[in-house]
């Protein structure tokens, strides 16, 4: 049996390449910190922090109510560039970027 060789003409992901995430909003890192606090890295370069102690706390928390579980809370992770946790809880990444690079910090109450 002879096998084509792969070349840039047939290569399979010349034709279908990856998806890259190129907004400059989209997030490349998350940590989680005490206190209900994450630190993101977004694709431009961008870092900054996200103090979520008062929206999990607070009687209008909603689904972000069950973030209030520290087990939980640290279970953060990325998904196609958004902040995201178990329970397909997430975070606009757009309105995320737009406040830490105004501010630093994005406070959610």
């Amino acid at each position: 049996m002879h096998a084509e060789p792969i070349t840039k003409k047939n290569h399979p992901l010349e034709l279908n390449p990856p998806v890259q995430p190129m907004m400059p909003w989209r997030i490349t890192q998350v940590q989680a910190l005490g206190d209900y606090r994450l630190k993101v890295r977004f694709v431009d370069g961008l870092e900054g922090y996200v103090d979520m102690h008062g929206l999990v706390h607070s009687q209008s928390a909603g689904v972000f109510a069950a973030l209030s579980q520290k087990n939980i809370f640290s279970q953060v992770f990325l998904e196609h560039g958004a902040v995201t946790w178990p329970g397909e809880i997430d975070l606009a990444p757009d309105a995320m970027h737009k406040e830490i690079a105004m501010h630093g910090e994005w406070v959610l109450c």
